[in-house]
């Protein structure tokens, strides 16, 4: 963490121990993240690289000299930066438009955190949030049929279309193609940068981790082995002497189901109220983030991000660790 003494307020937070930091008029009293100050508004600045501290001690030092309190220095096992501010006062929406966002996330707290250090249960969606693709997307794509299935996708995930709906229309349009996509698919799935590392962590304090996707079996059957995940859930297409029969057979995993799968998992392994977060990407992930404790929007549609209780709108998924509170 050598580079992290290229500000002078980044510099006493991680080296120096001393309890108090004055600068322009400004003063930090250090407090630990297991010790947060009560009654006051909380701030996390997340970011990857300390070429960003000039630009976020820059907007601090912006801050009025009354409203700041404290600051804790955040350490999580996944590679990014964290800090922790204790203001009187929420900052306006004119100093949150300020904020540098191209080089760090911002994150008001505005409710109880899930405790990282307690077992805990993540869902996840799959498509766009643990992985790069679209699923369906891509088996289109490979059976000739891309551009139709592509808008129908789009459609679903903005809200405008039924999912259960929408599903069955983009399946019909596989009917006839080689099972084998299927195979030659799962054999190159591209995680979502950020997931092992984020998994790994959660897995560490004993947390709960499953995939609910309104994709299809053999893509989250994959992941669970490839990671070592506690359960996942999909749709089951029909195969038929080797090829897609265009159909899925039994209940539909749609939001509702997202939504119940946290409430199942969350009784079968007896997680506490308070711990159950869910991150999903869409608007049929609403249900699922609203059944959690904490919901996660990760570089979402609009209508999610607006009910999530935190957006990642520009990192990776190693920001997840540092919305939890040790």
């Amino acid at each position: 963490m050598e580079s992290l003494n290229q500000d002078a307020l980044f510099l006493w937070l991680v080296s120096d121990h001393s309890p108090r930091f004055e600068r322009q008029g400004q003063v930090f009293e250090r407090y630990q993240e297991s010790a947060n100050p009560a009654g006051v508004s909380r701030l996390r600045v997340i970011y990857q690289d300390t070429l960003a501290q000039a630009g976020i001690s820059a907007w601090i030092a912006a801050l009025p000299s009354s409203d700041v309190i404290g600051i804790a220095h955040i350490e999580r096992q996944v590679g990014l930066h964290c800090i922790e501010l204790a203001l009187v006062n929420v900052p306006s929406q004119a100093q949150l438009v300020a904020f540098p966002q191209s080089l760090a996330e911002l994150h008001v707290l505005h409710v109880d955190l899930p405790r990282l250090h307690h077992p805990g249960l993540l869902v996840m969606d799959m498509d766009s949030t643990a992985i790069q693709i679209e699923c369906i997307d891509e088996l289109a794509a490979m059976a000739g049929v891309g551009e139709r299935v592509a808008a129908i996708t789009e459609r679903a995930m903005q809200g405008e279309l039924d999912f259960e709906q929408s599903l069955r229309q983009r399946v019909a349009q596989l009917k006839g193609a080689d099972a084998s996509i299927i195979t030659t698919l799962c054999d190159n799935l591209p995680l979502m940068p950020g997931l092992e590392p984020m998994l790994l962590e959660l897995k560490s304090h004993g947390w709960r981790l499953v995939v609910a996707s309104g994709g299809f079996t053999p893509f989250v059957g994959h992941l669970k082995q490839l990671l070592s995940l506690d359960a996942a859930f999909a749709n089951e297409l029909v195969i038929t002497d080797g090829k897609l029969a265009g159909e899925v057979t039994g209940k539909v995993v749609d939001a509702q189901f997202k939504a119940d799968v946290v409430e199942r998992c969350s009784e079968q392994w007896d997680i506490q109220k308070g711990q159950r977060v869910a991150i999903g990407d869409g608007a049929n992930d609403i249900p699922m983030v609203m059944a959690a404790d904490f919901g996660i929007a990760f570089h979402a549609k609009p209508k999610l991000a607006a009910a999530a209780d935190a957006n990642i709108r520009h990192l990776d998924l190693r920001v997840l660790p540092y919305l939890l509170q040790i």
